[in-house]
């Protein structure tokens, strides 16, 4: 074979500790709240959040994506061929899908739940499963392909519909072989500063809904594009890893304060229930 892959000795190990841990994650955060917030915070608004993300982001973003980079087309050659253009897409997309999602499930469908306990569980339930969909999904994919390696060599990756003949399957062979510590110290971090992001903006979004104040709703758009802009470079490779994350980290602590500036702003609920109403941050 022209291309040998040997796998790292930790490489199993790894994949396996950040793939428990990323599987974790979310549900360390409902049990937090619902412990700190009883029975005011609801569990239907978390899988509102869950169904949000997936319809936004999974489904309708994704679909406009297809669109507009992945299918050859002039739309798709001009913003593949323009790292700004590119930049500027994919962070206005993310930031357009994903808060307008939150406005619509915030506003329509959890107004007689609107509290703002429950719009931080919507906010864990859209982060939570953005690392399940995603992330978590991408380490499971990775550790089928040390397993087969283990199990057969590159032989059994065509098991898998994995070519080794393609550069761009053989560069995700060789992250799955190689898979670090550092890799996955890398990837849980990473989820975790967009967990608070997630619950951030959604409280920005619902703080708007509440108290009918409309200008939340950009100002959460603005920021979410803001947040995605070194991601996006990053995807160009104009920027590194390390720079992206301390911006999230930046971004996460930036986002976090304001949201708990308006979270004490909130009532407890748009019609406050004394004994539900007191969960305080």
């Amino acid at each position: 074979m022209d291309n040998p892959i040997t796998v790292s000795p930790t490489a199993l190990t790894n994949l396996l500790t950040v793939s428990a841990l990323l599987f974790l994650m979310p549900l360390l955060f409902v049990l937090l709240w619902k412990k700190r917030c009883g029975k005011a915070a609801s569990l239907l608004p978390l899988f509102l959040g869950a169904a949000g993300f997936i319809v936004s982001a999974r489904i309708l973003e994704l679909g406009v994506h297809m669109v507009c980079i992945v299918l050859d087309n002039p739309v798709s050659r001009f913003i593949n061929g323009n790292t700004l253009v590119y930049v500027l897409y994919g962070a206005s997309m993310a930031g357009i899908f994903e808060e307008c999602g939150r406005y619509v499930v915030l506003a329509f469908l959890m107004k007689k739940k609107l509290s703002r306990e429950n719009i931080v569980m919507y906010g864990i339930g859209h982060g939570g499963i953005e690392v399940w969909s995603v992330t978590l999904m991408s380490m499971i994919s990775l550790l089928a392909i040390v397993l087969a390696l283990q199990a057969g060599g590159p032989d059994a990756l065509q098991m898998l519909g994995i070519s080794m003949s393609d550069g761009a399957s053989l560069a995700v062979v060789q992250a799955a072989a190689g898979f670090s510590a550092a890799n996955g110290a890398l990837a849980v971090i990473e989820r975790f500063f967009c967990m608070f992001l997630h619950i951030g903006l959604t409280v920005v979004v619902g703080y708007g809904v509440m108290t009918g104040q409309k200008r939340y709703l950009p100002f959460a758009i603005l920021a979410h594009m803001a947040i995605d802009i070194l991601p996006a470079l990053s995807q160009r490779v104009v920027v590194g890893v390390w720079l992206v994350e301390g911006w999230l980290f930046v971004c996460a602590v930036l986002t976090t304060l304001w949201a708990v500036l308006l979270y004490r702003k909130m009532p407890g609920s748009k019609t406050p229930k004394p004994a539900e109403a007191n969960c305080g941050v």
